[in-house]
């Protein structure tokens, strides 16, 4: 890859990223940093993804032109879609742009795909026409490309905005074979739904990689932060030392 293609993916990189902390531990200072960190004298990301209970603490220190995303039914995705519809509605009721909802998938695992589209459908049904619904599939935890097609085809269905492979919290997270099964659902689908990779992208060469292949599936048009999107902390790092030499040190589980 050369310099101008490593600064072109950075810079894209950057501006589809959801920059992540999901620890659990995060204190006022951390949330004030992270949102100091999104946006660089490199330019602006997507999104921060935090935990609902630290959005109105955001809201106050973020850019505006910069989305707020949060968490529901996470990170286990049990089956109690009333707990996952609750959440979502208190995750909105904060401020939250964009919900990140797991999907029931031990549920699918063991052969009930039925929750997972109503949970989904149920969420989506409560979010007003400005807040996106991000659907988490775990792909590490379907492992079958199967499994993760067939999740990913119910969340579609079920009007999911975008759909995003993994928790962060789990063995396997993100990788391009899921990606790969992922978006070419999408692309058999006809409608609009965006993607999304979280966990394990640390790099510009990693990240160039998803990118790339999201070009050659869906066309290089579409990879845009309207449809695709990084969920990561440890990628800034290496971003902003790619495109002005400057690294950042970032906190978070992504």
């Amino acid at each position: 890859m050369s310099l101008t293609q490593l600064k072109n993916a950075a810079q894209l990189a950057l501006n589809c990223m959801d920059l992540t902390s999901l620890t659990g531990t995060e204190s006022e200072k951390d949330i004030i940093r992270l949102c100091q960190q999104a946006c660089s004298q490199a330019g602006k990301v997507a999104a921060i993804c935090i935990f609902p209970q630290h959005i109105p603490l955001a809201r106050e220190h973020l850019d505006p032109s910069i989305k707020v995303a949060t968490v529901s039914n996470f990170p286990h995705g049990g089956e109690d879609i009333g707990t996952a519809v609750e959440q979502t509605l208190t995750a909105i009721a904060l401020g939250a742009d964009e919900v990140d909802v797991v999907f029931p998938y031990q549920a699918l695992r063991a052969g009930d795909p039925e929750v997972g589209y109503q949970l989904v459908q149920q969420c989506k049904q409560v979010c007003p026409e400005h807040v996106k619904l991000k659907v988490i599939i775990e792909s590490g935890e379907l492992v079958t490309p199967a499994l993760i097609a067939q999740a990913s085809r119910i969340s579609i269905d079920a009007g999911a905005d975008f759909i995003k492979t993994s928790t962060g919290k789990v063995a396997e997270n993100a990788t391009l074979e899921a990606a790969e099964v992922m978006l070419t659902a999408i692309k058999h689908s006809g409608k609009e739904v965006g993607f999304k990779a979280a966990g394990g992208v640390r790099t510009v060469a990693d990240a160039h990689a998803y990118l790339a292949q999201a070009g050659q599936i869906m066309g290089p048009e579409w990879v845009s932060k309207q449809h695709f999107r990084f969920g990561a902390s440890g990628l800034l790092s290496d971003v902003l030392s790619t495109l002005t030499g400057i690294a950042c040190e970032s906190k978070g589980e992504y």
